[in-house]
């Protein structure tokens, strides 16, 4: 075989390689999935964003919620029977409202029972969809975060309160306009939550907890974490399956970005050492140092 032969068979190897590197990685998340589903005899569906390349207002995006997501988890649960309980691990910055509006309805309306596993973070849109679930998993760091509304780039809430702070005759048209598409999403979303919440905790709390989650009294990145979660009076724990956490280290991040953090994948226990004895320094040296 020539120099010439090895150098073609170099290049077609070089430009399999990816391909079948991403072939090998999907069957890995099946076979997690798979295992999450014996385990719990229950339907597995995943959605995870880990296409992060910008932030704004915090709150990393590039993955996010879209109508394709909607289409395929919808799909999904369409594809479940009645009375199968169906896991669904969400890692996501949130993204378009319809989108996880269509998703939480779709579980809250699914007769079997809905558990919602957060591994890192399920903000936004992705709070929404974990308030349909029956149970939510965290991981004990995990956060979720406030569903008020976006207008634009600006959060209704402070479009609302830039507005009353000024005389009307002194805002101009367009201003009015989003002030009054503000108080819209707002009744709109906290409706939404009232009505998702409604099966899961009482009437009059859900009432409460849709007021406070999509207020806007906290900033749109604002982590809510499993403690403050449980006090505002949400189905959650902190019991997450290895199986969930597998299924994360399956979904790196691009290949072209360096890694800014490594450690050695393998968990390391806690063990007792013992004190080793002191050692006698010739001249009285540990006499000293005791003090003595």
């Amino acid at each position: 075989m020539s120099i010439a032969d090895l150098f073609w068979l170099f290049f077609i190897l070089s430009s399999l390689q990816p391909l079948v590197a991403q072939r090998y990685l999907t069957a890995r998340r099946a076979a997690a999935l798979r295992a999450l589903e014996r385990k719990h005899k229950s339907r597995g569906i995943t959605m995870i964003h880990r296409k992060e390349t910008f932030s704004f207002l915090g709150i990393p995006f590039g993955g996010y919620i879209d109508i394709d997501d909607s289409e395929q988890v919808i799909r999904a649960i369409e594809m479940t029977g009645e009375h199968v309980p169906i896991d669904l691990v969400l890692h996501t910055p949130g993204g378009l409202v319809l989108a996880a509006e269509q998703i939480a309805a779709a579980l809250d309306a699914h007769p079997g029972q809905v558990t919602v596993y957060v591994p890192h973070y399920a903000m936004s849109g992705g709070t929404l969809i974990a308030l349909a679930a029956d149970r939510i998993v965290m991981a004990p760091s995990a956060v979720l975060g406030p569903v008020d509304p976006q207008i634009g780039e600006w959060p209704a809430a402070s479009i609302l309160a830039a507005v009353e702070q000024k005389d009307k005759n002194e805002i101009d048209d367009k201003t009015l306009v989003l002030a009054d598409i503000s108080r819209k999403a707002q009744q709109q979303v906290r409706n939404f939550i009232e009505h998702l919440l409604a099966g899961h905790i009482a009437a009059g709390d859900a009432s409460e907890l849709a007021q406070t989650l999509s207020d806007g009294r906290w900033t749109h990145d604002f982590p809510i974490d499993p403690t403050y979660a449980a006090k505002l009076g949400l189905p959650v724990s902190t019991d997450l399956p290895d199986e969930v956490r597998l299924l994360m280290r399956l979904y790196p991040q691009p290949r072209n970005r360096r890694p800014s953090v490594e450690y050695i994948p393998m968990p390391y226990q806690q063990t007792e050492r013992r004190r080793a004895p002191a050692r006698e320094v010739p001249g009285g040296a540990n006499k000293a140092l005791r003090g003595e």
